[in-house]
């Protein structure tokens, strides 16, 4: 018995850690989608209740990081190196985090309109959490594929990119525009945490195209 489970704990876990990374991609693209829907919408009572979704996907997502933790302390021989194990961990719960924290900011200021770019930026956000998503799926045959998973962090890049520049625009216009100024103090928070939300995306990217080099 004791043998038994001293070979479990050496065997490589790629039923449970591959798994596990396609289930806290889902829940990204769940909030994502909740986001997505939060800013193409102006009633109150929506938002409210996009952001208790977004809420209760963000701690499905921590239990998911959680039990990836779990794993890797229990884990002798892991399918990737653990130090990239934790770093894909930790960029995926840090964009599942900035995306609640958007949503909750949102509730919070309650800005009396929100401008067309949010939900540009939005929609973008929600692109590349498909894109992860997509990469994620991919880490189970790393090995005898790399055409589809340098695809995915090249198109999260991209994404990112085009995020900065929508950033930039509705920054310009934000300040140009809006005369009052806690409106534009308000737009402008929920405006930037949009922004690092796509930062987080790219850094997630980042991380998916260290472990293609390293094992593709």
């Amino acid at each position: 018995m004791k043998i038994n489970t001293l070979f479990s704990r050496l065997a490589p876990r790629d039923r449970e850690f591959i798994p596990l990374f396609g289930e806290i991609a889902g829940v990204l693209v769940k909030t994502a989608g909740l986001l997505k829907c939060l800013f193409a919408q102006n009633d109150p009572r929506g938002t409210r209740e996009l952001c208790r979704l977004i809420k209760v996907e963000e701690v499905k997502g921590d239990m998911l990081t959680n039990r990836i933790f779990v794993a890797l302390n229990e884990t002798f021989i892991t399918p990737f190196d653990r130090e990239d194990i934790n770093a894909l961990t930790d960029a995926l719960d840090d964009i599942n985090d900035t995306i609640n924290r958007t949503a909750h900011k949102v509730l919070l200021y309650s800005p009396k309109k929100l401008p067309q770019y949010t939900s540009t930026l939005a929609d973008i956000i929600y692109k590349g959490t498909v894109e992860i998503k997509g990469a994620v799926d991919e880490l189970a045959k790393i090995k005898r594929t790399d055409r589809q998973l340098r695809q995915h962090y090249k198109e999260i890049k991209r994404l990112e990119e085009e995020a900065d520049v929508v950033y930039e625009r509705s920054i310009m216009d934000l300040f140009h525009d809006e005369t009052d100024t806690v409106e534009l103090i308000k737009v402008k928070e929920i405006t930037q945490e949009l922004e690092k939300t796509a930062n987080r995306i790219d850094h997630a990217g980042k991380v998916f195209k260290t472990i293609f080099v390293k094992y593709a």
